[in-house]
C-alpha cells in the first residue's frame, strides 16, 4: 500500500508539473519570468514542472498568481484540494475567466455548486414523493383485493 501511495503522490507531482508547464506556456510566460514572480529559483521551478518536486501549498499559489490562474486549480491538480462537484467543464471556464478576480471567481463557484445541490435535492425530495404515492396507490390496490 505504501508504494501505491508513493506511486500516486509522484502521478500527481508529474500532473501538477505538467499543468504549470502548459499553463506557463499558454501565457507565454517564460520559466525565468514565472521563477521571479513565485519567488523561487529556476532550478526549482524546472523540477516541479519535471515532477521531481511537489510544491507546497504557498509556492503553488504564487505560481498562480504568476500564471494568473486560479490558485484552487493548481491544489486540486496536486491533491491538496477536492474537485469541486458540478460540471467539471463550467467550473473550469469560470476559474479560467481572466476577467474576473479570484474572489469573484470562487463566489460564482459556490452559487452555481449550491444551485446544483438545491435542484440534486429537489430532484431526490420529488422521486421520494412519488415513491410514497405510488406505495400507497399499490398498498390501497392490494388493501382493496384482499392482498397485502
Amino acid at each position: 500500500m505504501k508504494v501505491d501511495g508513493l506511486r500516486e503522490s509522484a502521478k500527481r507531482a508529474a500532473t501538477i508539473g505538467e499543468f504549470i508547464r502548459e499553463q506557463r506556456e499558454l501565457a507565454q510566460v517564460s520559466l525565468r519570468q514565472l521563477a521571479k514572480v513565485a519567488g523561487v529559483s529556476n532550478p526549482y521551478l524546472s523540477q516541479i514542472e519535471r515532477g521531481l518536486r511537489k510544491p507546497s501549498a504557498d509556492i503553488l499559489q504564487q505560481i498562480a498568481k504568476g500564471l494568473r490562474i486560479s490558485a484552487e486549480q493548481l491544489y486540486v491538480r496536486a491533491g491538496i484540494l477536492e474537485a469541486r462537484h458540478g460540471d467539471p467543464e463550467v467550473v473550469a471556464a469560470i476559474l479560467a475567466d481572466l476577467g474576473l478576480t479570484e474572489r469573484q471567481k470562487q463566489v460564482i463557484v459556490e452559487i452555481y455548486e449550491t444551485f446544483r445541490r438545491e435542484n440534486a435535492q429537489g430532484a431526490a425530495s420529488e422521486d421520494a414523493a412519488t415513491h410514497v404515492k405510488v406505495g400507497a396507490v399499490n398498498g390501497t390496490a392490494a388493501t382493496a383485493t384482499g392482498k397485502e
